[in-house]
């Protein structure tokens, strides 16, 4: 073959590959879609694409475990609307039966692959108040959801990798122990935290090499009738770091705020504060736990979604 003649060959062999990638495809349950499962979507994805590539949700509830795998960055998943397009799956620690680790293997949806966005959606883990129980599982970088639900018990999110960031934006969490826990530096920003029995809302495992860890702005914390003695946090691990800036906290938070998970040498490790509590549950700061802290609004404003999230390679990726 001549040279001209191989080179066309291959710029339409180039062409045609572009034109098998679907960038744009539509989920339904009720086969009008592209497909009718949110895995089997994704598992026809290009791997590593050189642009996004949406997934448009219609409503309906999908009885399936979806994972993100690394080699999906860029992809979205866009429901139809949070309320009515719903991931399910009720797997728990006893029942996947992997051992000490069992919780990680539990999610109902995992996200493994950099640059996701979930928007309207709503994910739940059915297992019920049966120990550790994961709705989602995230261990990627630059991932953001916006105006989705996450329903569970115990450890409902669990945001980890050693400084990777996630974001989450007018969002709705509800869980009983630990239920928003992990490594991972994540910005709930404007959403509603809501606690369905007495128990701990976060339990973060900073690593000491990360500034921030889990910071709420803006957020709401409700609660169950009858629930009435929440901490906001404890320390899953000695470096952990949380902070609720501008937040209004209900009467279920306890006086004193934290707790040391019984590890006194967490004390002096770990990173606690608040900024403008308002509401039945912020307490002074005499009545809070004495090693935790009470930032000034000097300190307070180091505490913007730009300065935690933000990077010079990618600055604004959070706002999708």
């Amino acid at each position: 073959m001549k040279p001209l003649g191989l080179l066309f060959c291959l710029c339409a062999f180039i062409l045609s590959v572009q034109a098998e990638t679907d960038y744009e495809i539509t989920v339904a349950p009720d086969g009008s879609g592209d497909f009718k499962s949110i895995q089997a979507a994704i598992d026809a994805t290009k791997a590593f694409p050189d642009r996004r590539i949406t997934l448009h949700i219609k409503n309906g509830i999908y009885h399936e475990p979806v994972r993100v795998y690394e080699w999906n960055p860029r992809l979205s998943l866009i429901g139809e609307s949070a309320e009515k397009t719903i991931i399910r799956w009720g797997s728990h620690f006893h029942q996947v039966n992997r051992g000490r680790n069992s919780t990680f293997h539990t999610a109902t949806l995992s996200v493994e692959g950099n640059d996701f966005h979930g928007e309207n959606l709503t994910i739940e883990n059915t297992a019920g108040p049966v120990g550790q129980a994961l709705a989602l599982s995230v261990n990627a970088d630059r991932v953001s959801f916006n105006n989705s639900r996450f329903l569970g018990h115990q450890d409902t999110i669990y945001v980890t990798g050693e400084g990777k960031r996630q974001y989450f934006k007018n969002c709705y969490v509800e869980g009983t122990t630990d239920f928003i826990f992990g490594q991972g530096t994540a910005v709930f920003d404007q959403c509603e935290i809501h606690a369905k029995a007495d128990s701990y809302i976060t339990a973060a495992s900073t690593p000491d090499t990360r500034q921030y860890g889990l910071v709420f702005l803006r957020a709401t914390l409700t609660a169950e009738e009858g629930v009435s003695k929440v901490y906001l946090g404890r320390p899953w691990r000695a470096h952990a770091k949380t902070v609720f800036i501008d937040s209004w906290l209900g009467a279920h938070i306890r006086p004193e705020g934290w707790h040391n998970w019984s590890k006194p040498a967490a004390e002096h490790t770990s990173f606690y504060a608040e900024y403008n509590s308002r509401g039945p549950g912020a307490a002074d700061s005499a009545q809070r736990a004495p090693w935790t802290h009470t930032l000034t609004k000097e300190q307070a404003t180091e505490y913007t979604v730009e300065t935690i999230l933000g990077s010079k390679t990618h600055p604004e990726w959070y706002r999708r």
